[in-house]
Order: C-alpha cells, then sequence, then structure tokens
C-alpha cells in the first residue's frame, strides 16, 4: 500500500486531479471519504473533466448512479449517502458497474463495506479551512 499526501488550494483542483490520475496508474476504482461538504463531488468533477467529460457531473444523490463518457471510457459516479443497507446496491447491479473496467468514483463507500473490491483507490478530504483541503491518497 502506497500513499500520496496533497494538501491544495480550492482553485487549483484541476492540478490535483490530473495528479491522482496519474498517480493511480491502472486503477479505476475511486473511494471518496470526508464529511459533508468536504468536496467529494467537486473533485469527482474535476477527475471526470481531465478523462475528457464535457458533460455537466452533478451529485447522483437521488439516482445513486450517474454515467458520463470520457474521451475513451465511460465513467460511473456513485453516491450511496441515500442507501439505508447494502442491499439496495445490490438490487441496482453494482457489479457490473465495479467491474467493467469503466472509471467508478464512489461517494459514501463506508455505506457499502463488505461489496467494495479488493483493489481501489482511497481518497480522504479533510476541509483544512474555507480555501484549502488536506487529502491522503493511497492505493488498496
Amino acid at each position: 500500500m502506497s500513499k500520496l499526501l496533497v494538501d491544495y488550494r480550492i482553485g487549483d483542483i484541476a492540478t490535483v486531479a490530473n495528479r491522482i490520475l496519474d498517480y493511480s496508474a491502472n486503477n479505476r476504482i475511486f473511494l471518496f471519504y470526508g464529511d459533508m461538504g468536504a468536496g467529494k463531488t467537486t473533485l469527482i468533477k474535476a477527475l471526470c473533466e481531465c478523462l475528457g467529460t464535457n458533460e455537466p457531473v452533478t451529485s447522483p444523490t437521488f439516482s445513486i448512479v450517474n454515467e458520463y463518457a470520457g474521451n475513451d471510457n465511460k465513467i460511473y459516479h456513485f453516491d450511496f449517502y441515500r442507501l439505508k443497507d447494502q442491499s439496495e446496491a445490490l438490487d441496482m447491479g453494482y457489479e457490473e458497474y465495479f467491474y467493467s473496467d469503466a472509471y467508478c468514483f464512489i461517494e459514501w463507500p463506508e455505506k457499502i463495506p463488505a461489496l467494495l473490491p479488493e483493489h481501489y483507490i482511497r481518497i480522504q478530504i479533510k476541509v483544512a479551512d474555507s480555501n484549502f483541503r488536506d487529502i491522503i491518497i493511497e492505493k488498496i
């Protein structure tokens, strides 16, 4: 397991997104941890833009998953915040997404701990202040 630590100013998020994608190499599953309002969706939007998405990237809080087209890949953006239990992710067929070789950006993965894949990139976002975030990125 290796770890990358990043402190960034909110305005530098595109640079951070590129750095995360470079660090992740061939990993396409990203788990995002952080308090409500820490910037998970904002970082995912920047990652999607780096991957070539021209569509508006929004939180899939009610739909649970949004699909975007990147330059050469599909991107799935999950928000499991509203799940009552893991069976809801089973019912939606999460395996088809997670094991599709598409990019999967997963908010609130703590709601589905038994369903997480063996290998992924773990991203922990902490608010340092209103203009700065601390990020810990780990290859698991």
